[in-house]
């Protein structure tokens, strides 16, 4: 495929020198290719891998489609996640410097309402916004697409798999028949083909044809460790590479918030990004993230679309993602624009079948990585070191001391051991401010095997130590010589000496005052079994089973209008409690609290209300998830 300048795509003046300020000068394939097609105001279906410049591809004929003296809505840009709305919103911002009049506006949950309808008060001209909240401005009327003269689906395939069909259909119904229809996706799996037959006119296919999903400039590798290893290992990797900006993958909130404090306590700069963080809190970890403030990002795979920051040097799967697809738009993080990046996973145990899946799916075999161990660290850090010391050098920049060197020498220091000398006082200050490297006692232990390839030695036994067998353990503590015994309750009655039923009108006696049941049954008649209370022990745990704020299953309750009723396949039983299952809903989707109503837990079931415009969302994604080790069954109840 030949390429092409921008300069000859019959882009208009202003958005070449607003391409020009970026940076760029020469066209992608993908913007090549469809950039034309588009400003003929053909339907478009694209298709190319994630950090190709599709977002310039269709954001440049968006801009040049606008009328800046019609203050309406004229341009519609849908996106999953609330990070790929403010992503794109930022690209359009830029390619529309030098347009006057034209308003661009994102609209996503999490931001202020009012700040919105300000913006569409204004005129805004193109909108950007997830296809949840543009449905919320449809129902109040603040948002009108009557004059819509462009309709772009950027991701349709995530879209598609978050369950976003019915909004997107509701959406492409209320818009003008006349619009040009655009889609835009990594992959193109039946929904997306379906819905492209069904809301678009003849639409020109844009497919950049390629062997892989993957970027070809990102070098992938995974290491087989133990899960409990897996923190060791990050760490060894960071310091072996000097890696100074990157981003770790976590599949749980949980995971992401307990490797961030173990970083931040090692001495690294980490913060997270998840489900359960506020949008104002997202923003300021982003915009730090964006400026170097921060090392590593941890983060779910709510972060895994819409960053696009572009010297992420290496992307960490520290866990392997539950599907295929969210693996390329991870490790797409990375090596954009041409850019070198590293992609590394982590495998324990069976995840190696996943990893064939992966190799499957994108065409790339993935190599293998030897875990580094800790003399090959350290020599890392000293060549690190060296080559700070080298460019110091070379480059003159620092203060002479030569009068404190020749005084060092006069006094029969050789200039060997005075380099030395100071080479170890600078790499003692700077692990002290780091706090990176390991302790003195844990340099001097042997180093334990912690990954696949050593586990053979870890049955070894040593020779100067012999295992302690039972007869060296100290003796336990025998209570009952060393105090008094308590005086035991009186046992309980055998079975046969169960009390005959008392007549109805007579209460039982209280059971301090209950006299002790005869031996044998009376030789009168069979006795009956009496209808006991269960003790006081028994309802304590029953409260621990079933807590306050969980509903019997003998009562019904009735769900609001504007909420639906989801099916769990897990309960009580399996120690689930309500907040495992909003913090599952939230951190899987990235909505906000108020879309989950009441959890009624069951003993093996439990139902949960959420609002009926996310149903289909949190169905499709928590049916991939896990809770208490459960996979989870999902569906209206």
């Amino acid at each position: 495929m030949t390429t092409k300048l921008f300069s000859e795509l019959g882009i208009s003046p202003e958005l070449l020198k607003a391409i020009d300020k970026l940076g760029f000068e020469q066209a992608s394939p993908i913007q090549a290719e469809a950039i034309p097609v588009l400003l003929q105001g053909r339907d478009v279906v694209g298709q190319s891998q994630t950090g190709s410049g599709k977002t310039v591809a269709f954001g440049v004929p968006a801009v040049e489609k606008v009328d800046p003296h019609q203050r309406a809505v004229q341009v519609l840009i849908l996106c999953p996640t609330r990070e790929l709305a403010v992503q794109v919103s930022e690209e359009i911002h830029k390619l529309a410097l030098f347009k006057r009049g034209i308003h661009v506006l994102p609209i996503y949950g999490g931001q202020s309402y009012e700040r919105q309808f300000f913006g569409l008060k204004q005129g805004a001209q193109i909108v950007i916004g997830t296809p949840g909240r543009v449905m919320d401005h449809m129902r109040r009327g603040t948002l009108r697409l009557d004059a819509v003269r462009m309709v772009i689906l950027d991701e349709a395939d995530v879209m598609l798999d978050m369950g976003f069909r019915e909004d997107i259909e509701l959406i492409l119904q209320a818009v003008p028949a006349e619009r040009q229809t655009v889609f835009f996706a990594a992959t193109m799996p039946r929904p997306i083909l379906e819905l492209i037959q069904k809301y678009a006119r003849q639409p020109q296919s844009v497919r950049i044809e390629q062997k892989t999903l993957t970027v070809p400039t990102v070098e992938q590798v995974y290491y087989e460790v133990d899960r409990r290893f897996k923190i060791e290992l990050l760490t060894r990797l960071i310091d072996i590479h000097d890696l100074k900006l990157g981003i770790i993958f976590c599949n749980t909130k949980r995971m992401v918030d307990d490797l961030v404090d173990h970083l931040n306590a090692q001495g690294y700069s980490a913060d997270r990004l998840h489900g359960d963080m506020s949008q104002g809190m997202r923003d300021r970890v982003m915009n730090k993230f964006r400026k170097s403030g921060l090392e590593f990002l941890v983060a779910t795979d709510v972060a895994a679309r819409g960053i696009d920051v572009n010297d992420v040097q290496v992307v960490f799967n520290y866990d392997l993602p539950y599907d295929v697809e969210d693996y390329v738009h991870r490790i797409g993080r990375t090596g954009r624009a041409g850019r070198s990046g590293r992609a590394i996973s982590f495998v324990a145990g069976r995840e190696m079948f996943q990893i064939q899946h992966i190799e499957r799916y994108t065409r790339v075999r993935i190599q293998r990585g030897r875990p580094p161990t800790l003399d090959q660290v350290e020599e890392a850090r000293a060549s690190t070191f060296l080559d700070k010391l080298r460019t110091t050098l070379q480059s003159g920049e620092f203060k002479r001391q030569d009068h404190v060197i020749e005084r060092l020498l006069e006094e029969g220091f050789t200039s060997t051991d005075i380099g030395s000398a100071l080479i170890h006082q600078l790499q003692s200050a700077d692990s002290a401010a780091s706090a990176k490297a390991p302790r003195e006692e844990e340099r001097a232990r042997p180093e334990r095997p912690p990954f696949r390839e050593a586990r053979d030695d870890r049955y070894e036994q040593r020779p100067d130590r012999q295992p302690r067998r039972r007869d060296d353990q100290p003796p336990r503590q025998n209570f009952s010589v060393d105090r008094p015994p308590e005086p035991r309750r009186p046992a309980p009655a055998p079975r046969v000496a169960l009390q005959t039923a008392a007549p109805p009108a007579a209460p039982p006696p209280p059971l301090a005052a209950k006299p002790t049941p005869p031996l044998t049954p009376p030789p009168a008649a069979k006795p009956r079994r009496e209808l006991v209370a269960r003790p006081p022990r028994i309802q304590e745990r029953r409260e621990i089973v079933e807590p306050e704020h969980v509903q019997s299953p003998k009562h019904s309750r009735r769900t609001p209008d504007e909420q639906t009723r989801l099916y769990m396949n897990i309960g009580a039983e399996m120690g689930v409690a309500p907040g495992d299952v909003v913090g599952a809903i939230l951190g899987e989707t990235g909505l906000p609290a108020k879309v989950v109503g009441t959890v009624d837990i069951r003993e093996r079931h439990l139902f949960v209300d959420v609002a009926s415009e996310h149903a289909n969302s949190i169905i499709a994604k928590l049916n991939r998830t896990r809770i208490k080790n459960q996979k989870l069954k999902v569906k209206p109840a």
